[in-house]
């Protein structure tokens, strides 16, 4: 996934502006923090438009959990550093500079109002459907964000929005109707489906260990942590009913349903006791850190944890991978306790004998010698298909998902998309690893449009031709409002 990503990085940045308001429900602090220096200085400068610190620091933390999220929490500053976090976040900033000059140019604006109003209307801001302001300070808190910065971040983003907006053209017919007719192009086809599960592999256990010798940097050890952990349990808290509502009017917006939706007192009460034993426990937590680092207390019992653990979330081992043998990490709650983690020992990985790898190598092999074997008999099979009983089709279309019945929808749609992207008339498809195609196109024909097929397929040509028209812009304001550095690193 990193080294696709790396590849097509270049594309992914100009979607990055158009989601960046998609930071007001998930946080556009968190995972990854850019040390630069705090100080709000301008970093470059495009046309007209200041970047500033504070809002690469911002669009790198926001892409940062983006790909957190996107790797479910498997995902470091060494993953972000080779996917060039900072450069990407730089380059959807630059992008966004071009186009606010543009907009500027051309005297589109965004009103205090106007941004006041989407304010409202954000649902994490609202109590029962009305806007909350409490609910909003308490949010711009929680985040560490200013208000104004914020605003300012939005009002660019609505500005953005409304640029695009009125630069959009509906698809014309011609090119409703040109997409249209390719989706009727029909072929008669003769296919027969090869899976490696068919395929038999006689073992010798020299060819095994030959396949070891080559793959072995892939067999290793878990890298073992030995792990001295102190745990504080909560307490039932005998809080009054005004107490729980005190911190619950304080803290409304860390109480919400699934869909983000704030709960209402009742529904979030026992949360609200479970959040108020935490904030109880806390002291005491920190207290047991202290005198740990300090030997004043015991060392509890070592465990051995393999590195990435599920007892331990993604982001504790964030840090613990951060740390030495003998550091201790200050509390962190998991699973509703405090953990205070010392750090006694660790074993980094190794490479696996043959005796020890022996199953994982073995497995391996198997699946490698079963999908060459199946790639050479999908060959030979497509000069001569017609000598393998093959099943032929009616005239099938791209769409036609449901007439391959040995194939699930998901391999049929992949299938007949490749097949109405290729050019052979005979060959063969690799559906997944385990499972290829072969066919042969018997007979072709363009079949009547369907008008409802051509109402379905106008959102897709919309699309396309935005995508193809926002991307010609950005070429042209390229050209137009030049970028000026005032620190390095920020492209490559």
């Amino acid at each position: 996934m990193i080294s696709w990503m790396q590849k097509h990085h270049k594309y992914m940045v100009w979607t990055i502006w158009v989601a960046a308001i998609g930071f007001i429900g998930a946080g556009s602090v968190g995972w990854g923090s850019l040390h630069f220096g705090s100080k709000a200085t301008s970093i470059a400068k495009v046309g007209d438009i200041e970047i500033s610190q504070q809002k690469l620091n911002q669009a790198y933390s926001t892409l940062y959990n983006r790909y957190a999220q996107l790797f479910k929490g498997n995902f470091d500053d060494k993953k972000a550093k080779e996917l060039g976090l900072v450069q990407q976040a730089f380059a959807s900033l630059e992008i966004q500079a071009k186009l606010l000059n543009f907009a500027k140019e051309n005297g589109i604006i965004v009103t205090d109002e106007e941004v006041a109003k989407k304010i409202e209307s954000i649902q994490i801001f609202q109590t029962n459907g009305v806007f909350d302001k409490k609910a909003y300070k308490t949010y711009l808190q929680n985040q560490r964000l200013k208000a104004k910065d914020f605003e300012s971040t939005l009002k660019d983003d609505m500005i953005i929005e409304k640029t695009l907006s009125l630069l959009h053209i509906k698809p014309l017919n011609l090119e409703v109707n040109t997409i249209a007719s390719s989706m009727n192009i029909a072929d008669k086809i003769s296919y027969k489906i090869l899976k490696s599960s068919d395929i038999n592999v006689s073992l010798d256990e020299n060819k095994i260990e030959k396949f070891w010798q080559e793959h072995k940097e892939q067999y290793q050890t878990q890298k073992i942590y030995q792990l001295a952990i102190i745990w504080e349990e909560p307490q039932d808290i005998n809080a009054s009913n005004d107490e729980l509502k005190s911190y619950y009017e304080e803290n409304s917006f860390n109480f919400t349903d699934t869909n983000g939706k704030i709960l209402n007192f009742e529904e979030a009460k026992p949360q609200i006791k479970q959040a108020l034993a935490l904030k109880q426990l806390k002291r005491k937590a920190q207290l047991d850190y202290i005198d740990l680092k300090k030997g004043k207390i015991s060392q509890p019992k070592t465990e051995a944890f393999s590195i990435n653990d599920p007892q331990f979330p993604s982001n504790i081992w964030q840090e613990i991978e951060t740390k030495d043998k003998g550091s201790i990490i200050k509390p962190k709650i998991i699973n509703n306790k405090y953990a205070i983690i010392k750090i006694v020992s660790i074993e980094e990985p190794r490479v696996k004998t043959y005796q020890e790898a022996k199953d994982e190598v073995t497995k391996d092999y198997i699946i490698t010698q079963k999908q060459q074997l199946l790639h050479q008999k999908a060959k030979n099979i497509v000069q001569q298909l017609q000598k393998y009983n093959p099943t032929t089709t009616d005239f099938i279309k791209i769409d036609n998902i449901d007439k391959f019945t040995d194939l699930n929808q998901q391999e049929s749609l992949q299938f007949l998309q490749k097949l109405f992207i290729s050019n052979k008339e005979k060959g063969m498809i690799n559906i997944s690893d385990n499972k290829i195609v072969v066919y042969n196109i018997l007979d072709q024909k363009i079949e009547v449009a369907d008008q409802n097929k051509t109402d379905i397929i106008k959102p897709t040509v919309d699309k396309l031709k935005t995508e193809i028209f926002q991307s010609n812009l950005i070429e042209q304001l390229n050209q137009k409002y030049q970028t000026q550095l005032y620190r390095k690193g920020l492209t490559k």
